[in-house]
């Protein structure tokens, strides 16, 4: 069972996620928070495998809980906003969200998104990705970071990380480069490893922020 804690301060938004989350045999709604601080105190006394996290928040906002969250290694959690171009969105990732999806995300791809946070895997949605970190790295909005920190790859290494940065699963990974998919998953281990990240959403900050991958590539 995946223990869930919705965190929103809208009551009806989170209604609808309880509604939504609910209907699943497998997913449990344990608790809901009306703003940061009271997610980071639910979190902690209820040891949710997910929290459900909307970043624009009174008295503490998203980011800031994601932050002391993850620090705290309480939960994962999956952050929800209604805004695609959201630098709050990019903030949560950088502090350790494991997931970014829209409000008016397709209620099957929430809870298969849940399903994949729990499960210790990262929700990138390539689309919104690429339209945010274009936002705030790629379009003149930050400037890049030094990509020598990429030379530790191997080129099979960087092949893939380019193909996590554009949104493909390993499955998908691996019908592109004709590979098994426990090959791809090596690979991705060595990726995470070598370059210290938590995740393929770090994966994916990195590979925008190092210029490997740019906003509009195919």
């Amino acid at each position: 069972m995946i223990r869930v804690l919705l965190v929103d301060d809208q009551e009806l938004m989170r209604m609808g996620f309880r509604m939504v989350l609910g209907a699943q045999e497998d997913i449990d709604v344990i608790g809901e928070a009306a703003d940061g601080l009271d997610a980071v105190q639910m979190a902690d006394k209820l040891r949710p495998d997910v929290v459900l996290m909307d970043v624009r928040m009174p008295v503490l906002d998203g980011v800031e809980a994601t932050k002391r969250i993850t620090e705290a290694d309480t939960a994962k959690v999956l952050v929800m906003t209604t805004f695609d171009m959201d630098e709050y969105a990019l903030s949560a990732l950088r502090n350790g969200a494991s997931g970014f999806l829209l409000k008016d995300t397709p209620p099957g791809d929430l809870v298969s998104a849940l399903r994949a946070v729990a499960s210790g895997d990262a929700v990138v949605s390539p689309s919104v990705t690429k339209r945010l970190l274009g936002r705030f790295l790629g379009d003149g909005g930050g400037e890049l970071r030094d990509a020598t920190v990429l030379d530790v790859l191997t080129e099979r290494e960087r092949e893939v990380l380019v193909l996590i940065a554009k949104g493909l699963s390993n499955t998908e990974i691996a019908r592109k480069l004709f590979l098994s998919e426990a090959t791809v998953k090596t690979h991705v281990g060595r990726i995470l490893a070598k370059l210290e990240l938590r995740d393929r959403v770090q994966a994916v900050v990195l590979a925008y922020e190092t210029g490997l991958v740019r906003p509009g590539d195919a």
